[in-house]
């Protein structure tokens, strides 16, 4: 079993244990996808398959955070950060800005790419490094910009 499924599956728990139900309701949300998987696919998930639905549930909750935030309901979108927060505590340490843009520029450079067509190539290389570790969505803005210049 993967260290964050035991992490999560232990979490539970505590929680459980404490009555600490916001907490424990994202929780369960993350083991049924977990579980869902599990099932759909046959397999027993490894740390980069749960990083993978991880980073997909904490980028539906960032959407939806920016879709509540501009039709001023701010009462939902604190719950939604509430729920990202405690998702992102499973995920690996975000890269900061600078670390990210080293990566950017590597790739760009060990793959030759010097045209916005090229970007298939340049995500290609950084998806692997980056899942979980970076939103996905900035840093294909982040590719785009400096492919347009």
């Amino acid at each position: 079993m993967s260290e964050i499924k035991t992490a999560l599956m232990s979490d539970i728990k505590a929680c459980m244990k404490s009555g600490d139900k916001d907490r424990l309701a994202v929780l369960r949300l993350v083991s049924a996808a977990v579980k869902q998987r599990e099932v759909d696919d046959r397999i027993d998930m490894t740390d980069p398959e749960m990083i993978i639905i991880l980073d997909k549930m904490a980028k539906q909750r960032r959407e939806s955070i920016e879709q509540f935030n501009k039709g001023g309901r701010d009462d939902l979108a604190a719950v939604e950060q509430k729920e990202l927060e405690i998702i992102q505590a499973y995920l690996p340490k975000q890269l900061s800005e600078e670390e990210i843009q080293a990566l950017i520029d590597t790739a760009v450079s060990d793959t030759g790419a010097s045209e916005i067509r090229d970007m298939g190539k340049v995500m290609g290389v950084l998806k692997p490094q980056l899942q979980g570790r970076a939103d996905m969505s900035a840093v294909s803005a982040k590719i785009k910009a400096k492919l347009s210049s």
